[in-house]
């Protein structure tokens, strides 16, 4: 039995309101490369609160989320990990 194909999705938060819809993505078990720029450029508080926000549900799905230098954020699902480095 092939398994489902695992999907990639650029997503750009520009607002806190955003991240429902981008755990609803998550929920669906697609790699999802978040760019934080403009939101930081707004309102960093507001980002902060979205990135904690973002990171207590992936860790609570099994997921894995890491910095991807100073603009971008990935979001992987249990079935994938991320490499942090020793």
């Amino acid at each position: 039995m092939q398994k489902p194909p695992i999907y990639l999705k650029a997503v750009t938060l520009k607002n806190i309101s955003e991240v429902s819809e981008i755990k609803k993505d998550a929920k669906k078990e697609m790699i999802i490369i978040l760019r934080v720029t403009p939101l930081a450029h707004k309102d960093v508080e507001q980002l902060r609160k979205a990135i904690d926000d973002l990171y207590k549900y992936v860790q609570s799905s099994g997921g894995d989320i890491a910095r991807l230098g100073e603009e971008r954020v990935v979001i992987t699902p249990p079935s994938v990990k991320i490499w942090k480095g020793i």
